[in-house]
């Protein structure tokens, strides 16, 4: 196995101070890569700290704004002299209730918060990889696409995979690829800001233990899954070893294909 796949490669991640883009930017780095750690949390610049004497940064950035992303990925350039992968890991269901229990801008800020940063961010690389010569995308997604009490997140997860998808087809002439992961239910260490700032309700609760009922029971091996398993696939498609595949959204979800 080649544990220096990312040697000479540099790699912008976002969503990496907590849950899986902290544990794949932190691995992207021990393998080699020039990680940029990219977050709206402030902490983000100790996980990069974490990586030891790797080349690593860490950039404050609000990726539900293009202003954001396209700051963040510039820094990227001028900190490492380019991009080569960008792996895209912003995203969360906020709530999880029936849908019609929804406020109108709670809607909005389902699809803010787990499609607009993939596409804002998408958008913003395209120009550093074009000017690089190629490079590859790896976009973090959902199985629950097919899922109860979150409709708004289903539906912007689909919007991640078609983004991957048509971007994957859009450009691969110009020697870019676009793929996705489609992660399960994930156990992760406790958010240091959690996914809905203002709490949940007891009802809420409830609904919350309807979902991870679902996401248990329609898996092969009735269990969530690692960090580590989700790491593994995302970081295999940002590689080289990847290199014939484009267009793919790759289930991660114990045999749950959303």
């Amino acid at each position: 196995m080649n544990t220096q796949r990312f040697a000479g490669k540099v790699m912008v991640v976002t969503g990496a101070a907590q849950g899986i883009g902290r544990a794949v930017a932190l691995r992207a780095a021990a393998e080699g890569g020039k990680v940029l750690f990219v977050d709206r949390a402030d902490f983000v610049a100790e996980v990069a700290a974490e990586a030891g004497d790797a080349d690593t940064a860490a950039f404050v950035a609000d990726l539900e704004t293009y202003e954001g992303a396209a700051a963040a990925l510039a820094f990227a350039v001028r900190r490492f002299g380019g991009i080569d992968i960008l792996v895209n890991g912003v995203g969360g269901a906020i709530r999880m209730r029936p849908f019609a229990e929804f406020e109108p801008a709670q809607i909005d800020a389902e699809i803010r918060r787990s499609l607009m940063p993939t596409l804002y961010a998408c958008h913003a690389v395209l120009p550093h990889l074009l000017e690089r010569g190629g490079g590859t995308i790896v976009n973090v997604s959902s199985n629950a696409t097919r899922g109860i009490r979150r409709v708004p997140y289903s539906a912007a997860k689909g919007g991640v995979n078609a983004i991957t998808q048509s971007l994957a087809m859009e450009y691969a002439e110009h020697n870019i690829r676009v793929v996705a992961t489609a992660p399960g239910g994930t156990d992760a260490p406790p958010r240091r800001i959690p996914r809905n700032t203002a709490g949940d309700s007891e009802q809420e609760k409830v609904w919350m233990s309807d979902a991870v009922k679902q996401v248990t029971d329609s898996t092969f091996f009735k269990r969530y899954g690692s960090i580590d398993e989700q790491v593994a696939p995302i970081l295999f498609l940002a590689s080289d070893e990847a290199g014939y595949i484009t267009g793919t959204v790759l289930p991660v979800a114990g045999g749950d294909t959303g």
